[in-house]
């Protein structure tokens, strides 16, 4: 077997990007005071990740390796096989990696409970160190004969990922949702195509989300829709909603909202300019979709794997 390798992840603290920003401690101080805040908050909070980062690292199995990622470096590094990912963040931060992953298993890490949701962050810190310490060698201080590698029967949940491919072979992954729209926000204009028939539409956007993302951005939708029940995390289905659909001589809004069942799709056709696609609400890292192209959203093959606590 080769040699386990655990990624921690990590972001930038509020406290680096006011150094950054303004150079001294002082600087940063007075911004903050300036707008009725304390530095003794940001700094509370940057030490509770530094806290939590350096107790992760400390509990790794003695013979793993190390590799300290920053969210920003996530498109350029490699995230091999046997590696273990463990996020020290926010929710979103878990988010943000898994579109980067093919199957190893992630460990969430919350530095500050009663702050993050933790639906994606959810080991303590003291739950965390106690797992990774496990994963290591017995007590006498080889592996067991015949034992299983500890780390690679880790309890999981396979939360469904949403994928989205453009009729170019380009295709990209999330673990919320997926969203097709104008780039600034104009009407997008396209033919839709679900299960449920086809209609030409003009539109704010379409949005198709998994289970997991039923808290956020689906959460909204769904309650001005009369709150339609989101899919399982684990169950192979997604939803979708059309944002605000335009009817008129040449456009309709009966098809507005619906389900992509495992096997199945919804599909797009721009009729616009061009039309964006991205993921998790990150529109930096997006795909555009021509005027003739066409959009297909769908189960993505692959899940997160995420350890349970």
């Amino acid at each position: 077997m080769l040699r386990r390798r655990a990624v921690v992840v990590h972001r930038r603290t509020e406290l680096d990007d006011l150094l950054d920003r303004h150079g001294t401690r002082g600087q940063a101080e007075f911004f903050l005071r300036s707008r009725g805040r304390s530095l003794g908050e940001v700094q509370a909070r940057h030490d509770a990740l530094t806290a939590a980062r350096d107790a992760v690292v400390t509990a790794l199995p003695a013979g793993w390796a190390r590799a300290d990622v920053e969210r920003a470096d996530l498109s350029r590094f490699l995230v091999a096989p046997e590696d273990v990912v463990v996020v020290v963040g926010q929710d979103g931060l878990v988010a943000n990696v898994a579109k980067y992953l093919h199957g190893q298993p992630v460990l969430g890490v919350d530095p500050e409970p009663g702050v993050n949701a933790g639906v994606l962050v959810r080991h303590t810190v003291a739950a965390a160190t106690a797992l990774l310490r496990g994963l290591g060698p017995d007590e006498r201080g080889g592996a067991v004969a015949g034992a299983p590698d500890p780390a690679a029967v880790l309890p999981v949940d396979a939360l469904t990922m949403v994928r989205a491919d453009l009729d170019d072979g380009q295709h990209l992954t999330a673990l919320n949702e997926v969203f097709v729209g104008h780039p600034s926000h104009q009407s997008a204009r396209y033919t839709l195509r679900c299960a449920a028939g086809e209609e030409r539409q003009s539109s704010s956007g379409v949005l198709v989300a998994t289970g997991t993302g039923a808290t956020g951005w689906w959460a909204s939708l769904a309650h001005d829709r009369g709150g339609r029940p989101a899919p399982g995390r684990t169950e192979q289905r997604l939803g979708w909603f059309v944002r605000e659909a335009w009817p008129s001589p040449a456009t309709g809004a009966s098809l507005t909202e619906g389900y992509v069942d495992d096997g199945a799709d919804v599909a797009l056709t721009v009729a616009s300019d061009r039309l964006v696609v991205f993921g998790d609400g990150v529109e930096d890292d997006r795909l555009v979709a021509s005027w003739g192209q066409t959009v297909t959203v769908r189960p993505a093959a692959e899940p997160l794997r995420l350890v349970r606590p």
